[in-house]
């Protein structure tokens, strides 16, 4: 495997979670997430790779969506996180603080058992 598709899978659960808590704070629009997504390299997105996601967390009810008035342009869809999201950000949240350390465990790791 090359480091470009393990990057491009590693990242595809990221993003998800990266969107999820973004919107978890307060109502974003798309392009005010890739612009903030956009901020750190490695979590770079394009519109056409968060549109599609953001429409799959529609369907499946994470996510819900309003218009709302721009002062600077037509009107913009926000995004907020329904019960059900605000549910699955708590559990990916528990899930990636214990990979997380598991890793940082793994990265110390010499053969000795981690307690």
């Amino acid at each position: 495997m090359n480091m470009s598709e393990w990057t491009s899978q590693a990242r595809r659960g990221l993003l998800e979670y990266s969107i999820l808590l973004l919107i978890s704070r307060e109502a974003r629009y798309g392009y005010e997430l890739v612009t903030l997504l956009n901020r750190w390299e490695s979590l770079a997105v394009t519109e056409g790779t968060l549109y599609p996601l953001l429409r799959r967390l529609l369907k499946e009810k994470y996510i819900d969506s309003f218009w709302k008035e721009s002062e600077s342009g037509p009107p913009r869809k926000y995004y907020t996180l329904t019960d059900s999201g605000q549910h699955l950000l708590s559990a990916i949240s528990l899930e990636w603080n214990k990979l997380s350390e598991a890793i940082d465990q793994l990265q110390l790791y010499r053969g000795d058992i981690p307690q």
